[in-house]
């Protein structure tokens, strides 16, 4: 039986970088995955090259897109984005087994 990993994310605003006040709600929303979060955030940050934070916001971006395209895979909003994110995924695993 494959594990399910079950996520909260939260988007809590930070200071505006104009010194005002970050006002805005916290955005809180659950997901579940078949893969461990951390560890691919963790792979990206070693073999990407970009720094800590972009490559998380990547792997966690790509996974969270990922996982609703393929829970919608009838949806025809997402068949332009298919083929060049499946072309980006597999990029980005040939730079791991590289690594």
């Amino acid at each position: 039986m494959n594990r399910v990993h079950r996520y909260q994310i939260t988007l809590t605003p930070l200071l505006a970088d104009d010194g005002a006040d970050a006002d805005a709600p916290v955005l809180v929303f659950t997901h579940h995955n078949h893969d461990d979060l951390i560890q691919i955030v963790e792979r990206v940050r070693q073999v990407s090259g970009l720094e800590a934070d972009s490559a998380a916001a990547t792997a966690v971006g790509l996974k969270l897109l990922g996982g609703v395209m393929l829970a919608e895979r009838d949806n025809p909003l997402f068949d332009g984005l298919r083929q060049p994110l499946r072309q980006f995924i597999q990029m980005l695993k040939a730079l791991s087994k590289r690594g």
